[in-house]
């Protein structure tokens, strides 16, 4: 198992965005943020647990648009605009935008169904590794900072990522000659015993 070392993770997932104009005018985007043990699949499996949000600190989530701090802030839970809601699918994403120019367009883009994607920025509490098979199961998140409409996916962009798959290399080698040393002293010992 691979320690937690508190770095905040990015992850993508096709999302199914819809927009909502309700009757008062309200620009509303629904979709989900986090789809349960599905598998995504780069230098390892990663599969988020349905029980990752288990006690996870959603205090003060923001909506924004890329992750960006640059972007103005679409929706936040602290003010309701945003609701996050944990079902069995998944982690599902309820924003009302206001009423700028700004969102209009980037309500304007979802509907038109140019952006369709939906990621969350996260750190970990609890995974397990199977470096065998190569797969990454998130079993708790610590926090959740942000989920965000993206038009870019993470894992072909990111320097996070890239930080995270160097980590996965070097702990899978760790664990393989771990294993190969104990292969070999068991067989030292039935050698021993003969």
């Amino acid at each position: 198992m691979m320690k937690n070392k508190g770095q905040k993770e990015v992850r993508i997932f096709n999302a199914n965005l819809e927009c909502k104009s309700e009757d008062d005018g309200k620009m509303i985007i629904e979709g989900y943020a986090v789809v349960f043990e599905s598998s995504a699949t780069h230098s390892y499996t990663e599969i988020i647990d349905k029980d990752a949000f288990n006690g996870c600190d959603m205090k003060d989530v923001l909506f924004r648009y890329n992750h960006s701090e640059y972007f103005p802030l679409l929706a936040r839970t602290r003010n309701h605009s945003l609701r996050l809601t944990v079902d069995d699918h998944g982690l599902f994403v309820h924003a009302e935008l206001l009423d700028t120019q700004t969102n209009k367009d980037l309500y304007k883009s979802v509907l038109a169904r140019l952006l369709d994607k939906m990621s969350f920025a996260f750190t970990v509490a609890k995974q397990e590794w199977d470096y065998d098979n190569d797969i990454r199961r998130i079993l708790s998140i610590d926090k959740l900072f942000d989920v965000s409409i993206v038009d870019v996916p993470f894992y072909d962009t990111t320097e996070v990522f890239a930080r995270n798959a160097e980590d996965y290399e070097k702990d899978k080698n760790d664990y393989l000659v771990a294993k190969a040393l104990h292969l070999e002293k068991e067989k030292m010992k039935l050698l021993l015993n003969i």
